[in-house]
């Protein structure tokens, strides 16, 4: 039996993920333990074999004000949380990262990130994930292994953030530009058998799980408004405001921009990739 900890509860990222392995094998016992509120101190990381830290500030646009909140959680916290679990006796530390500590991209000019990218984060979001993860290898040693995930946007059934204001749009615009890109995309079941086969083995290091194919944002518009029995226009005629308008609205970068791993980036001598995309979608859409 694999004792784990989820550091960060109520995070949508540790609920699937312990579902999941709940589901899927008898070999765990899971945890989670709040680390906002300053409860986790008195937690008894002994009793765990695993620590798998998903607590942080998500990905949001945010002024300077938060830039404080955002290095105390996302890097401090993450660090203190992995000496506390260090200094118990933990074996494994699995800590979320984010595809954005390489940069956010910014502009509809393709970019594909493959081993030789270097990390150069141009946000607060992407810059404190970045620092807790060079914090955290600063704990590794021989007994006590630092896994380190990368995911690109992450969804699936009752995900929030950019993926359902996707959704939203498909099921209301009448007509959608033919702007075809290509993006890296995790389906939180993917990512949790990845969790799960990371823990099996033991891994450390830095992983950019994904899933086993790129995604066109016009085929999930497509898809989204057949599904709410609608019918949308996919026209050329519109790309010249797409370019136009990238230059002011950050917004059109991230929906139409190609930006993603390259395959070979996510390939283990695991099969993780376990749902397709087209059914990851009907699964989402329930």
């Amino acid at each position: 039996m694999t004792r784990v900890m989820i550091a960060g509860a109520g995070s949508y990222v540790g609920q699937n993920v312990r579902k999941y392995l709940l589901a899927t094998s008898n070999h765990f016992e899971i945890d989670e333990v709040d680390t906002l509120d300053g409860n986790w101190r008195q937690a008894d990381f002994g009793r765990y074999d695993v620590v798998f830290h998903v607590a942080g500030i998500a990905h949001v646009n945010a002024g300077r004000k938060l830039k404080d909140l955002y290095y105390s959680v996302n890097r401090d916290l993450a660090i203190e949380v992995a000496r506390a679990a260090k200094a118990a006796g933990v074996r494994q530390f699995i800590f979320m990262s984010s595809q954005i500590v390489y940069h956010e991209s910014r502009s509809l000019r393709p970019e594909v990130l493959t081993a030789a990218t270097k990390v150069n984060p141009n946000g607060f979001y992407g810059d404190s994930k970045l620092q807790a993860e060079n914090g955290l290898r600063e704990l590794e040693c021989e007994s006590f292994r630092v896994c380190i995930l990368r995911p690109p946007l992450i969804y699936g059934p009752n995900a929030k953030g950019n993926f359902l204001r996707l959704m939203r749009l498909a099921k209301k615009t009448p007509i959608f530009p033919a702007w075809h890109n290509k993006r890296s995309m995790l389906y939180v079941d993917n990512l949790a058998e990845f969790v799960k086969q990371a823990i099996l083995r033991g891994l450390g290091g830095t992983y950019c799980p994904q899933n086993r194919e790129l995604v066109d944002t016009v085929d999930v518009v497509r898809f989204f408004a057949k599904a709410s029995g609608r019918r949308v226009w996919v026209t050329r005629l519109l790309n010249p405001f797409v370019w136009l308008g990238s230059l002011v609205l950050q917004p059109i970068n991230k929906m139409l921009g190609t930006y993603y791993y390259a395959p070979e980036m996510s390939r283990m001598d695991f099969d993780y990739q376990l749902v397709g995309f087209e059914e990851s979608l009907d699964r989402t859409i329930g």
